[in-house]
């Protein structure tokens, strides 16, 4: 079947320009001028951004946090949320599994998970311990099995030790994997919780008290020194939220690392620490680790997003009912932790950073499709238009103004984090590998649809 969108405003990260898309099957087949008549399907995107698909490199979906919670987005939900916000291909953070199981035991069963799932998908798998036999098994799923990219923790249940990272970093150098890690001081941030709990200090803000910016900052300065002692191998740092943290990431690049990338998220550009102070227990609502920080470190933020210090922007989407978040009051460490946010990305960062000019529309297709394409083996297969490349293609209408309403979202969260923003643009046509599964305010897609992208070694 042959499908031509026309006379869009072609965006990749290096050209704007206008011109026909023809997509032939799942596939990009030519980009020009073409009679429509040749067409099956013909979609008219006069006057609007034509852009490669959003790849989220950073979701949870059906996460299980605890035996008393898991994300409430599944694999379909949670995909028809991101087909609906322009997301085409998502990258989900594996699950930890039983103490002492091995790496496939959680890819196996997300690999069930995902099968549901609406769009593209692929998986960073989880490290809970590391040993001769992990090392030997992490480096054939790499070089072997399309899962390049694995996430270690310095916090939480499983923290990852010094000669637990070194020993992964250096098998990534020697694969060309990828290390995506959590960077928070796991001692520093419990003994802070424990601290402000004891005291009765047990309000939403605590949560934010109790994980400084330092306790992260300290952490990726640590993992550069790493992975520059494992000889520059590919280390990713999710969800970035600091200032402090920028500076590392600054020192280091000029150093010379090559193969240091770094992560933000939306809530870390536009959310402060404010929303913790909102009355009738809202501020629960904003419960992640990291915690949302001052509107300095927003600031930084998005200044590094414009000088090249950070590569990417993710969501870290991790939803739970408003109900579930309830669970904090009286103590903030017992709420779930994570928000929604897979459906509200595009929009939002193209209203606060291209209409707001912090960013350009060609630096936005860089942050959002063509950087994760690059840094975790999807490029040119996803991320970018060109001939033979997938037709993951999202359309924006500039021209249409709106606020973010909870009610009009397709996660099955009961709330978002940006109720009542003001987007300066409206998702107006999705493909995901030609097909359309969303348009005129519609998914139109259906379940399963999705394939596993099965990805390639960076070296």
């Amino acid at each position: 079947m042959l499908t031509l969108i026309k006379n869009g405003n072609v965006v990749t990260s290096s050209e704007t320009f206008v011109s026909d898309i023809l997509i032939e099957d799942e596939i990009i087949k030519a980009i020009g001028k073409f009679d429509e008549k040749i067409a099956d399907v013909v979609i008219d995107a006069t006057g609007k951004y034509v852009m490669p698909g959003a790849i989220d490199a950073h979701t949870h979906m059906e996460l299980r946090q605890s035996e008393k919670f898991t994300s409430v987005d599944d694999f379909y939900t949670g995909t028809v949320a991101a087909a609906c916000g322009g997301t085409t291909t998502i990258i989900d953070h594996i699950a930890f599994g039983p103490a002492g199981c091995n790496l496939h035991y959680s890819i196996d069963r997300y690999k069930e998970l995902a099968e549901k799932s609406a769009i593209d998908y692929s998986f960073h798998g989880v490290i809970q311990h590391v040993d001769d036999e992990i090392i030997k098994e992490l480096e054939n799923i790499v070089e072997n099995e399309g899962i390049i990219s694995f996430k270690a923790y310095s916090t939480y249940g499983f923290p990852t030790t010094d000669e637990g990272f070194y020993r992964i970093l250096q098998s990534m150098k020697k694969t060309g994997g990828v290390l995506t890690v959590h960077c928070e001081n796991h001692e520093i941030t419990n003994y802070l919780q424990k601290k402000f709990v004891q005291e009765g200090k047990t309000e939403p803000i605590y949560h934010a008290l109790s994980r400084p910016n330092n306790a992260e900052s300290e952490t990726v300065g640590r993992l550069i020194q790493l992975s520059e002692l494992a000889d520059d191998s590919n280390l990713y740092i999710v969800h970035t939220s600091a200032k402090e943290s920028i500076d590392q990431i600054k020192l280091a690049r000029e150093k010379g690392l090559k193969n240091l990338k770094v992560e933000t998220c939306p809530q870390y550009l536009l959310l402060t620490d404010d929303c913790y102070k909102k009355e009738n227990d809202e501020g629960l609502k904003y419960m992640m680790a990291p915690p949302l920080r001052k509107k300095e470190d927003n600031e930084v933020l998005w200044t590094a997003l414009q000088d090249g210090t950070v590569d990417v922007i993710a969501t870290d989407h991790c939803p739970f009912y408003f109900s579930e978040k309830l669970e904090g009051k009286g103590n903030f460490t017992k709420a779930p932790g994570g928000a929604p946010g897979v459906e509200e990305r595009v929009r939002l960062i193209f209203t606060y950073g291209v209409c707001k000019n912090k960013i350009s529309v060609n630096k936005f297709v860089e942050l959002m499709c063509e950087n994760p394409a690059r840094i975790f083996g999807m490029y040119p297969q996803k991320g970018t238009i060109m001939p033979n490349a997938d037709a993951d293609i999202m359309i924006i209408d500039d021209k249409v103004s709106e606020k973010l309403k909870q009610v009009n979202l397709h996660s099955a969260c009961d709330y978002t984090p940006y109720e009542d923003f003001e987007v300066s643009c409206k998702i107006d046509c999705v493909l995901s590998r030609g097909k359309i599964v969303y348009q005129d305010g519609h998914f139109k897609g259906e379940k399963g649809y999705g394939k596993f992208v099965h990805r390639k070694p960076v070296k």
